[in-house]
């Protein structure tokens, strides 16, 4: 049997007498279909684990914005993520790691991996890390250096230390938390990917950019290295 990834979608409130809806870009399922897996849409229900249990693996897509504690810095308007995907994602992630299932997250999702793990965010790289780059590339076809550290999981996924990638993110990790370790970062020291800190380890790796969005030979690398993950349960 293929391997079984399970995505959970994002929650668009009803209004007007609508029903709330889930929402999720295809790419996503695209990219796991085209490396060899199963995408299964994990919306919320009662049990994580039991969602969990249907699939081999989790992948954690891109979404919205974590709210920085205390005030939020004036002028900055924030995409807050739904209260209730962030509890399912959270239910889901911490499920899957007590599992030791495989775990791909993007952007949000790389976020999460980090708080989860006990780690923290930049919350707006302009005000937090004026010197920076930008890192909300308008321009779907704007790309920027990544630099992956050698002999890392990342490295291996891609046979390469550069990559040239897309960037939609005001908001970075700091600190990668426990388990984790930071295995790629932009010029100007941004973090870019995180994995798992030892190489025994379950398969888990967040990447910063949108890889269901980047070329066919990319999307393969890495949603195909998740899914041999899956296929061997983590192994």
């Amino acid at each position: 049997m293929e391997p079984r990834i399970g995505i959970p979608p994002s929650l668009v409130a009803g209004g007007g007498g609508a029903r709330a809806r889930h929402s999720l870009s295809a790419a996503y399922a695209e990219a796991v279909a085209e490396a060899g897996g199963v995408p299964l849409y994990l919306p919320p229900a009662a049990s994580p684990a039991a969602s969990l249990a249907a699939v081999d693996a989790l992948l954690l897509p891109g979404g919205g914005d974590f709210v920085p504690p205390g005030e939020p810095p004036p002028g900055v308007a924030f995409d807050v993520v739904a209260p209730e995907r962030l509890r399912w994602d959270r239910a889901l992630l911490a499920a899957a790691r007590a599992a030791g299932r495989p775990v791909l997250g993007v952007c949000y999702g790389m976020q999460l991996l980090a708080l989860e793990s006990g780690g923290a965010l930049v919350h707006h790289l302009p005000l937090e890390r004026p010197a920076a780059g930008e890192h909300q590339l308008r321009d779907p076809a704007a790309r920027h250096a990544v630099a992956i550290e050698p002999a890392t999981r990342l490295a291996r996924i891609f046979g390469a230390t550069a990559l040239d990638v897309n960037s939609r993110h005001h908001q970075a990790v700091s600190l990668p938390g426990r388990g984790l370790r930071v295995c790629a970062r932009a010029p100007d020291g941004v973090v870019e990917a995180l994995e798992s800190d030892a190489d025994d380890a379950p398969f888990v790796v967040g990447v910063q950019w949108h890889p269901e969005d980047l070329d066919a030979p990319h999307r393969r690398a890495l949603f195909g290295a998740l899914v041999a993950a899956a296929a061997g349960r983590g192994a």
